[in-house]
């Protein structure tokens, strides 16, 4: 075994809640610990069996090739391609390897996805889940039930927000982080999971049928004033277009529109830009960076009317990624206002490479500027209005400020 131990593979962005369900990045039951906007090869599962050695060397090339910085962060690439030469033996060390390798770019996106991970990814991108059917997020170390959604098996056995969750069959899981509580949670269809939940100071035990979730990015209402809110959770989904213009249908007849971006960490880029195509009829949604200075501008299509009517976008500290694309180009573009808090600040392009063994590295190819010219990495886009907090749209009960202010402007309009 190398000695050498990069298990941190998933020190990438753990914001604030990391949810269960198709909320942060549309994976059921799988915690999303990054933010991405994606450029994502169809291809998607490589079945080739590669021994770890040629492992290492594959994910090695590909990182020496498609990576957007050329010096790889001011080192010497080809010291790698031989550092471990006879010494992989394992899958594991194969992992180790290619972790302490990749951690040497400094950059927290691009890493590598080992069998499992890369499976919850692909399940992610086609939104077909199997799960019970709540968000999750860590609260001051307690695993904590804040949405229950309706009609799943999580709903039929009476599980609450605010429920705790203590142990999964019978394992303690205290200590855990939420991705690890996912993966112990999830499961094949119709199987059972146990769960030790703790509510008003008391435990008990449900048993839950494992069943397929119906994923769905996008949810769509009608406010009070005639005005349309539409709530995109993650831009991760293949189908999140196509929900979108279901949602733009069914608030036609309002007067105004809310988009609330608010704990959307990201997804495919290319979902992003087709949402803001509705608003947009000419100009640039967004400029790629690539290796080398090459720049391409992906601009508006002028096909047919945009939409054309006052717009308020709802943005917070875990708006990142695909979020700040969309919001920054109807802000740049004089499309929508922005109420909330300013965003998280990620301004790369990743792509979704397949690797032998059914595994995948997400490297960073790109940044992204925002049509004004603007760089928001580690930076983040400042709303027209500030108000409220980051966490007011997680806490049931309490006034939410930002949709709040969101509908006194629009009935001003």
């Amino acid at each position: 075994m190398l000695n050498e131990s990069m298990k941190n593979k998933h020190i990438l962005i753990i914001i604030l809640s990391v949810l269960i369900l198709v909320v942060f990045n549309n994976v059921f039951l799988s915690a999303f610990t990054k933010t991405n906007s994606y450029f994502l090869q169809r291809d998607i599962v490589n079945n080739t069996e590669l021994a770890p050695q040629r492992l290492f060397e594959r994910t090695w090339w590909v990182i020496g090739k498609e990576y957007y910085e050329p010096t790889l962060n001011h080192q010497n690439w080809n010291r790698w391609k031989t550092r471990y030469q006879g010494k992989i033996k394992t899958q594991e060390d194969a992992e180790v390897a290619i972790d302490t390798m990749l951690a040497s770019l400094n950059e927290p996106y691009t890493r590598f996805m080992p069998k499992k991970e890369f499976e919850d990814l692909t399940t992610s991108i086609s939104s077909k889940i199997y799960g019970i059917g709540v968000n999750i997020y860590n609260n001051s170390g307690r695993t904590e039930i804040f949405n229950v959604m309706p009609g799943t098996p999580a709903d039929f056995a009476q599980l609450k927000n605010g429920d705790i969750i203590t142990a999964v069959d019978g394992k303690d899981i205290a200590g855990m982080n939420v991705s690890d509580v996912a993966a112990i949670v999830r499961g094949p269809e119709n199987s059972i999971v146990e769960l030790t939940i703790l509510r008003d100071g008391k435990k008990f035990t449900k048993k839950i049928k494992r069943k397929e979730i119906k994923i769905k990015s996008v949810k769509t209402s009608i406010l009070d004033n005639h005005i349309g809110y539409i709530k995109i959770t993650s831009f991760m989904s293949g189908t999140t277009p196509n929900e979108f213009i279901e949602a733009l249908n069914t608030t036609k007849d309002a007067d105004s529109l809310i988009i609330d971006l608010r704990g959307n960490t990201g997804g495919l880029l290319d979902n992003a830009v087709f949402i803001a195509d509705r608003f947009i009829n000419s100009g640039t949604i967004v400029d790629i960076i690539y290796r080398n200075g090459y720049k391409k501008s992906i601009k508006a299509k002028d096909e047919g009317k945009p939409l054309d009517k006052p717009v308020v976008v709802l943005v917070n500290g875990m708006s990142a990624s695909a979020s700040e694309i969309l919001s920054g180009a109807l802000k740049d573009s004089h499309k929508a206002t922005l109420v909330g808090n300013k965003t998280f600040g990620k301004g790369l392009v990743q792509k979704i490479v397949p690797l032998p063994n059914q595994t995948g590295v997400n490297v960073t190819v790109a940044r992204y500027l925002t049509p004004n010219g603007t760089d928001i990495n580690k930076l983040g886009i400042q709303p027209d209005i500030e108000v409220g907090s980051d966490i007011d749209f997680l806490i049931e009960n309490k006034v939410d400020e930002q949709l709040e202010k969101a509908k006194e402007l629009l009935s001003k309009k």
